[in-house]
């Protein structure tokens, strides 16, 4: 039996590690540079692999042609979006090149140039086949390196029949690329989001934990991320302390609404029973303690209800709403209601203590959920423009990017920005805001700004109604000592302020 256990411990282990690793792949194959690498690594071996086993099959088909078509491959696959990665530049550079390589053969047998070769490839020809080359790719816009090396490579045929197999030989396996490609980059690539990104799939069944000045503010910004989503719906969470039960509950004056769980859409847990779960309540007392606690969940209930109906009727999203005794840790109440209500994020609003985010914030984001901290600045309740800063290209990026997208609608604006410290870096900042911004559904703005992080929100957000940025979990501590966080910084911000911490729950 004991064998049993000690077997059934390390599979659960061993499980734990596979769904860390699944996560961990997950968030890596998010980066588009990482998603190409990864393509490249696969898929060019194969396809070269098959060019081989037709080669094998077909001799027609010449060892040469497999050095300018694995580097054209590479540019191809490397590259989705850029300039040159078009099936006819590829087919046609590479077929190009050939042909010129080819007339280069054919012009020194009608006596027009001399054939004073060495090592079997005359220099002029080598040099005329390079010259026709550029000419012809400029002139026709398939300028691509491959294509000088298959103008070269064709020379060592010897003979112009020899050569004209192996331009048919070119063709034929560059066309089979070009088809590979186009598939990849339709059905994979430029899906990659709906398949791919697993952070813009979920979050859309928000719990928002109502407390702190603004509760209705960020009951309405998480409302407003599930409508986005049709299986979305939204749980409204109140908690309360002993205090705040025995005055609700003892008062009697209970005329707020029947204290019997509301059915059907609504759903009220009852703060004896998460009370109880929390170990607050003994069951010997629970018979004393009852009617307190249902008047104070009854009260709750119905006060929280009359916020659900103004979200449902102006967001059009479903609502429920939960009553429960915070206990002796909010943020562990939170997290075990999360998981009863089936949610994948928390909003909850803002909080400091001494300058820095609050035990019941550091703890929920220590959680395996999704959290989305809300600092509001006025209330508002709608958000049409919004700024999205990112650090680097990742699975935390892509789904604040979602987020602001959810929230702006059709008709909204998102801007999304990055800051550079030197005009080295803004080339690679400029592609990588293209990779992350590609997929949306709607037209983003992108901005590489030569400034601190800090002091771009200070002149910048002024324009906009709220900000979202991450929570930066993976920086090290001294990282954070030297350079705290930008969510510390904050408080001197005018417009709204979203905070996206990811947990990766699955």
């Amino acid at each position: 039996m004991f064998g049993g256990d000690r077997l059934w411990a390390y599979a659960r282990r061993l499980h734990r590690i596979e769904r860390r690793e699944l996560r961990e792949f997950r968030a890596w194959i998010e980066t588009t540079r990482n998603l190409i690498r990864l393509t490249s690594l696969v898929v060019i071996p194969l396809l070269l692999a098959l060019v081989t086993f037709i080669s094998h099959v077909n001799p027609a088909l010449s060892f040469l042609l497999f050095p300018p078509l694995a580097s054209g491959t590479h540019t191809l696959f490397s590259d989705p979006e850029g300039t040159y990665s078009t099936p006819w530049n590829f087919v046609g550079g590479l077929t190009i090149g050939a042909l010129c390589g080819w007339l280069t053969l054919i012009i020194p047998h009608t006596g027009w140039l001399p054939m004073g070769t060495i090592g079997g490839v005359s220099p002029a020809g080598a040099a005329m086949s390079i010259f026709f080359t550029g000419v012809v790719t400029w002139v026709l816009d398939t300028e691509i390196s491959s294509a000088f090396s298959t103008a070269l490579l064709v020379l060592l045929t010897g003979t112009p029949d020899r050569a004209g197999i192996y331009v048919l030989s070119i063709a034929v396996s560059s066309t089979l690329v070009a088809v590979v490609f186009v598939l990849w980059r339709k059905s994979v690539y430029a899906e990659r989001a709906e398949y791919l990104y697993q952070s813009t799939q979920g979050d859309d069944h928000v719990l928002v934990v109502m407390r702190g000045e603004h509760p209705n503010a960020t009951a309405m910004l998480g409302a407003r991320l599930a409508s986005a989503h049709d299986a979305g719906k939204v749980v409204l969470l109140q908690m309360a302390d002993n205090d705040a039960i025995e005055s609700v509950g003892g008062s009697g004056s209970d005329d707020t609404g029947d204290s019997t769980p509301v059915q059907g859409e609504q759903t009220v847990t009852t703060s004896s029973e998460a009370a109880r779960n929390e170990g607050e309540i003994d069951v010997d007392e629970a018979d004393e303690s009852q009617s307190v606690e249902e008047r104070a969940a009854s009260a709750f209930a119905s006060a929280l209800e009359k916020r659900a109906h103004m979200i449902r009727t102006k967001v059009g999203v479903p609502c429920e709403v939960v009553v429960a005794s915070e206990g002796a840790n909010p943020a562990r109440t939170v997290l075990h209601t999360v998981h009863e209500t089936n949610c994948d994020l928390i909003a909850v609003p803002y909080e400091t203590r001494y300058g820095s985010l609050s035990p019941f914030l550091r703890e929920l984001f220590r959680g395996d959920t999704d959290v989305l901290v809300h600092r509001s600045a006025d209330e508002r309740t709608d958000w049409k423009r919004v700024l999205v800063p990112v650090r680097q290209e990742s699975d935390v990026a892509h789904s604040m990017i979602d987020f602001a997208v959810r929230l702006v609608g059709r008709t909204g604006h998102v801007s999304v920005a990055h800051c550079i410290s030197n005009e080295r870096q803004r080339r690679t900042a400029e592609e990588m805001l293209s990779h992350l911004t590609e997929t949306v559904t709607i037209a983003c703005e992108t901005r590489v700004a030569r400034a601190a992080i800090e002091s771009f929100l200070d002149t910048y957000t002024r324009g906009y109604d709220l900000v979202i940025i991450g929570a930066s979990q993976e920086r090290s501590a001294t990282s954070r000592f030297i350079s705290p966080p930008t969510f510390y910084q904050i408080d001197s911000l005018d417009s709204d302020v979203a905070i996206l911490d990811r947990n990766y729950r699955m």
